[in-house]
């Protein structure tokens, strides 16, 4: 699987902001998605996950009611929509794939990357 993320950008605190995550191969839909963000000196971190059929999610503490993700299968893409955005959320952020039914929250477990994009918030 190879995987393109795009959308990210300058936006001031409160705004929003919405990434997406273009895959490639016939077997998306067999793949847990996510997205994983990485803040100048810090680690890379997890934000969220979504399940096959995009019923079941799980999202880092500090995003919840903030973001949403989503996928659309038949595009072969997942998407994560953030909203209120913070000058903590200012990071590179990583579209993720594993394979099976996991959910997953750790740099070890991805099978997949994407090459990253830019998010910066500002004061």
């Amino acid at each position: 699987v190879q995987l393109q993320a795009s959308g990210g950008g300058l936006v001031q605190a409160g705004g929003s902001l919405r990434l997406s995550c273009a895959a490639s191969g016939r077997t998306f839909s067999r793949y847990v998605m996510g997205w994983f963000r990485q803040a100048p000196g810090k680690e890379r971190e997890f934000v969220a996950t979504i399940s096959w059929s995009g019923g079941s999610t799980y999202y880092v503490d500090s995003v919840k009611g903030r973001f949403t993700i989503s996928r659309d299968n038949a595009k072969n893409t997942v998407a994560l929509q953030m909203n209120n955005l913070k000058p903590e959320d200012t990071a590179v952020y990583y579209c993720a794939a594993r394979s099976g039914s996991n959910h997953y929250n750790r740099d070890l477990d991805v099978d997949y990357w994407g090459q990253g994009t830019q998010v910066t918030v500002s004061s």
